[in-house]
């Protein structure tokens, strides 16, 4: 099959069933193959959708520079989109985040800002809009905050999943960084199948659960804050997995499918675990592996 830009590649990712797990009779897991996109992750969708937005409603033009508070996917993704219109990208990283997506941004053309790793993605929020204010003619995007985040998963990632699987979802498991893939195929499951259960996923040191927030290593998933497009009637249930749980089945996939995916896949995937136990037998469950664990080597992700 032919194609003629790199952007054209975005979306369509296999649906996968995942084999080689105990489960209750019947029971079936699905996951989303986002680490499939050219730039590797689920974010790709969404560089496009808030350059494509931000064209259309005049905020940015081509002289623009882009600047954006990321744990790296989504720097990743907007740098891919940018590359689309000749825009200089300026990303602020907390330095504890993934060598690696550090090093993929710079490949891609950007610049990159680090803050302290104890400011968390809050101090990175804080460093763009402070950049923002200096520089002429840029443009924050500001996933954290931007309806087009779960706008772009509403769109694109909800109706593949319906598309992929006709028959229908009794589960949809998820986790949740700024929240936008959670939020906005959530809703389009909802809408669709309006008694699936829609389940969010965070890593402890994540606050959906109550806990105060503290420094976590399974990376890519995680709240400070609740954004404030996150629908949070649409947790029919919130799964808190430990670093170590999320770690142990990043290998375990490896192990028995062959499948090299990031941490929060591995989190997501133990979760889908927690679900199916609570589940009737002959369930279906579709959850969403968003990147792979090749950009986590740094961190010793098969420890």
């Amino acid at each position: 099959m032919l194609f003629h830009t790199i952007h054209e590649l975005i979306g369509q990712t296999p649906l996968l069933e995942i084999q080689g797990f105990t489960l209750p009779q019947g029971t079936k897991i699905f996951a989303k193959l986002e680490l499939c996109n050219p730039g590797g992750s689920v974010k790709d969708r969404l560089g496009v959708k808030l350059l494509e937005t931000a064209f259309a409603e005049g905020a940015i033009n081509g002289d623009s520079t882009i600047i954006e508070p990321t744990a790296g996917n989504t720097g990743i993704g907007l740098a891919l989109a940018a590359q689309q219109y000749g825009l200089k990208v300026i990303f602020v990283v907390p330095e504890k985040f993934s060598l690696e997506k550090q090093v993929l941004m710079q490949a891609l053309g950007a610049t990159l800002v680090h803050t302290p790793t104890e400011a968390g993605i809050t101090g990175a929020i804080e460093k763009a809009r402070e950049l923002a204010q200096t520089i002429p003619n840029s443009f924050v995007p500001m996933q954290f905050e931007n309806p087009n985040n779960p706008l772009t998963y509403y769109e694109t990632l909800g109706p593949e999943l319906l598309q992929d699987h006709p028959e229908p979802f009794t589960s949809f498991v998820a986790g949740a960084g700024s929240g936008g893939t959670f939020a906005g195929t959530a809703r389009y499951l909802k809408e669709q199948q309006p008694t699936i259960r829609t389940c969010i996923v965070e890593p402890e040191g994540s606050i959906l659960n109550g806990g105060p927030a503290h420094g976590h290593d399974t990376e890519g998933i995680g709240m400070e804050f609740i954004p404030k497009f996150l629908d949070t009637t649409l947790f029919d249930e919130i799964y808190t997995i430990s670093d170590d749980d999320a770690f142990y089945y990043v290998k375990e996939l490896a192990k028995r499918t062959g499948l090299f995916i990031g941490s929060s896949s591995g989190a997501a995937f133990a979760a889908c675990l927690k679900e199916a136990a609570l589940l009737p037998a002959g369930s279906h469950i579709v959850t969403i592996f968003p990147d792979s664990s090749e950009r986590y080597m740094s961190q010793k992700i098969y420890r």
